[in-house]
């Protein structure tokens, strides 16, 4: 490695090519649509809104799994390599919608609408780490798409939300992996499965700094963050934490989560860094 580091299906009839290109120029032209259901309210509309489950303390504070109580770690933590995970949402509903248009349709804008609330599960609950503090001097990168798949959907989704997290957090963002085996479709697989098609599919571009903040659009085994956490620990990272968009669990989560009245701020989300809110 040289150097080191510096700061499913369409969804509709039309072609993946055509649909992005119309769905980027609705963006520019028709602001303001749910990411959801795509009619009027931003960034989800009232409907919408009421029916996103949302993830937060207290629960696991290694993966921010929610739960009745603390816990320093549970059952749906990933794998070893992933030193902790965040996310603000679970993985259904309007918030699967409006991912899958992120990933399929190129809704870019997706990308900045999730990022408040992904710096806000991050902050509002830091991860149980020694070295959180030091992260203030850290990176973020993303788990990259191979080159047939950047190349058939235009973009790379997980680079758009490393981005626009970065500009939240303040960080710096770079690319540090590559993808070097195609996989494939991973929805149907099993857990060991995943494991094994992934295995050696990725491997750090160049030497990675300490402490970094990896990004991705949804969290489900961890078998994809862990072979990315991996490659980045071989490489001289120590300690690599996670932040997705979503999340899957495979039990359910506490009633309060599902509260419409926690999800009123989805349409004008309150945010507090350092204590503060803005």
């Amino acid at each position: 490695m040289a150097g080191g580091w510096s700061a499913r299906r369409p969804l509709s009839v039309a072609s993946p090519t055509v649909l992005r290109v119309s769905t980027s120029l609705l963006d520019v032209l028709l602001p303001g649509r749910c990411l959801g259901c795509g009619r009027a309210g931003w960034p989800f509309c009232e409907a919408c809104a009421e029916r996103v489950t949302v993830l937060g303390p207290p629960g696991c504070r290694r993966c921010g799994r929610p739960l009745e109580g603390t816990v320093d770690r549970c059952a749906d933590c990933p794998p070893g390599p992933v030193a902790w995970a965040r996310a603000p949402f679970l993985y259904e509903g309007p918030v699967r919608q409006a991912l899958m248009r992120l990933k399929f349709a190129g809704w870019r804008s997706g990308a900045a609408a999730f990022a408040p609330w992904m710096e806000e599960a991050l902050l509002d609950e830091p991860p149980l780490a020694p070295s959180w503090r030091r992260y203030s001097w850290s990176v973020v990168t993303w788990v990259p798409l191979g080159r047939r798949r950047r190349r058939e959907r235009g973009f790379d989704q997980a680079e758009a939300l490393a981005r626009a997290v970065a500009r939240r957090l303040g960080l710096p963002v770079v690319r540090l992996l590559e993808r070097v085996v195609e996989t494939g479709p991973q929805a149907r697989r099993s857990g060991a499965e995943r494991r094994e098609a992934l295995r050696g599919a990725f491997r750090a571009r160049a030497r990675p700094p300490p402490w970094l903040v990896l990004v991705d659009d949804v969290l489900t085994r961890g078998a994809t963050a862990g072979e990315c956490a991996q490659a980045l620990r071989i490489a001289g990272a120590v300690d690599v934490g996670l932040v997705t968009a979503a999340r899957s669990l495979g039990s359910p989560v506490p009633a309060r989560c599902r509260d419409p009245v926690r999800s009123t701020g989805l349409r004008a989300p309150v945010l507090r860094v350092g204590g503060r809110r803005r």
